[in-house]
């Protein structure tokens, strides 16, 4: 009579090691994030809907009526340059949003749970993801830069700034996206990943330089808007499209950022992509332990 066997337990594949093999398990998991979005076109479409109102609105209601530091009083053709870095920066930044409930929803729905199970980079996951919402920010922007066209913005530099000038804003899209898997990872439902991933944006983005001058804020609100990470990032894209004013201080207060913007924006967006992704993965690890 034979001895009786015993199955031994099945456990998970080992992650595949080094940093080729995190970065092409990332790249999969944001292919398959794409193909998701292709086959939702509605999620693309909505994307693209509210930061082309915002042009249209501030365009033709504001448009007139802010007057911009070294412009003739009441310029339409200067707000709209002054204005569209603003609507550029909070267009990536609202991407957020999305971010987080896209990896709620996946942690919700389980779908988590089977990528653990597969032998891959534990932070591929996030890393996928954000990088495919980086493309879909970037497509929107692409997008939107024609709306601004059509409406009668310009640019007055040379294509390599313009290029560099979309290239800041993207990373401070991409930067915030790791905010936004954070709160993706904290909170229970894809609802409430939307909500606290919008709440904190509008104090962002309006206590800034995005859409009227600084200078006319309160004293305490223009040390605030200056030292603002997005009011960086807006004021280095004005100065690589070359919608700023010769002859108009970079700053009302003296701000570090405001001086040197484009140093500034690149150093705030890769502290918060060190930041926040660090906090996500060991959020990640955490919450799949």
């Amino acid at each position: 009579m034979s001895a009786p066997t015993t199955q031994a337990p099945t456990l998970a594949p080992a992650p595949r090691g080094g940093i080729s093999g995190s970065i092409r398990d990332s790249l999969v998991v944001g292919k398959r994030n794409l193909i998701r979005m292709t086959r939702i076109p509605e999620m693309v479409i909505f994307g693209l809907i509210q930061p082309i109102m915002f042009v249209v609105l501030f365009t033709y209601v504001f448009g007139g009526s802010i007057n911009i530091p070294g412009a003739p009083e009441g310029s339409a053709a200067a707000y709209k340059e002054f204005l569209m870095a603003g609507i550029f920066a909070q267009t990536v930044t609202f991407a957020t949003a999305g971010a987080g409930a896209g990896i709620a929803d996946d942690m919700h729905k389980g779908l988590i749970d089977r990528f653990r199970s597969l032998p891959m980079a534990r932070g591929a996951v996030l890393t996928g993801r954000t990088l495919a919402d980086l493309v879909q920010t970037a497509v929107t922007l692409a997008v939107l830069a024609l709306v601004a066209l059509l409406v009668g913005w310009r640019t007055h530099e040379n294509i390599g700034k313009v290029l560099a000038g979309f290239g800041l804003l993207l990373l401070l899209g991409y930067a915030f996206t790791w905010i936004g898997a954070l709160i993706g990872l904290s909170v229970r439902t894809p609802e409430a990943a939307t909500s606290g991933g919008l709440i904190w944006l509008f104090p962002l983005t309006f206590i800034s330089n995005a859409f009227v001058p600084v200078n006319g804020m309160p004293t305490f609100l223009q040390h605030v808007a200056e030292w603002n990470p997005f009011s960086a990032t807006v004021a280095a894209a004005r100065e690589l499209f070359g919608n700023t004013i010769d002859g108009v201080p970079k700053s009302v207060t003296g701000a570090w950022p405001m001086e040197h913007p484009i140093l500034a924006s690149v150093i705030w967006s890769v502290l918060i992509i060190v930041v926040f992704r660090t906090l996500a993965v060991r959020k990640y690890r955490n919450a799949t332990a």
